[in-house]
């Protein structure tokens, strides 16, 4: 199991959470500027192995998949009003999060951020939607947030779009045991809550 996390310096702290938690892999999502230099930490940890990757934004991915076409990395984007050109295009491996969408919900089904089109687009391009527990955890409005993703993830079973759940955490104890997550996960509508592997991010 490999948790995606969000670290601002604080890699040692994530490390030390994940053992006790029974992570066998962290993946830490850096901004571009960073990522160079961080990932020369990737897999040096003894207990638990470390894997980087791209936090890109829909203003500079198009630059981060132009930079490094020449390289393997794993290319992670938050939902943005970009969504349909990146997973299109397969500019990014990842996009997360589409339950924070700003707009309302509509009077029959939810602004949830995605929709047909996008999900046949990701099942076509192979681009992976990725589920939040740091969405659920900071939203004010939990039982929106919750709403969204049970949509969402009906859409992907619907369209077999494959997902995957993470804590996307800012901060260590953001975490939760991989226990707690696919529980919360399955009572949310997946059949078979799935985290991170070596082989998507390879």
């Amino acid at each position: 199991m490999i948790d995606i996390v969000i670290p601002n310096n604080n890699e040692e702290e994530f490390i030390a959470i994940a053992e006790k938690l029974g992570y066998k892999g962290l993946c830490f999502l850096y901004d571009f500027n960073s990522y160079s230099n961080k990932q020369e930490k990737s897999g040096k940890n003894e207990k638990i192995k470390i894997y980087t990757g791209v936090l890109a934004d829909s203003k500079n991915i198009y630059k981060i998949k132009s930079k490094l076409k020449n390289e393997k990395v794993f290319v992670a984007a938050k939902s943005s009003g970009d969504d349909r050109e990146i997973i299109k295009q397969a500019k990014a491996d990842m996009v997360f999060s589409f339950e924070d969408n700003a707009k309302k919900d509509f009077i029959h089904h939810r602004a949830s951020g995605l929709n047909q089109v996008l999900c046949r687009s990701a099942n076509e391009n192979e681009v992976i939607i990725g589920f939040s527990l740091s969405s659920i955890l900071s939203a004010e409005n939990k039982s929106l947030i919750l709403g969204r993703i049970m949509q969402n993830i009906s859409m992907c079973r619907k369209f077999k779009v494959k997902t995957i759940i993470a804590s996307f955490a800012k901060k260590p104890f953001e975490m939760r045991s991989i226990h707690d997550i696919i529980s919360l996960f399955e009572v949310l509508g997946s059949k078979n809550p799935d985290f991170l592997k070596e082989i998507d991010i390879k």
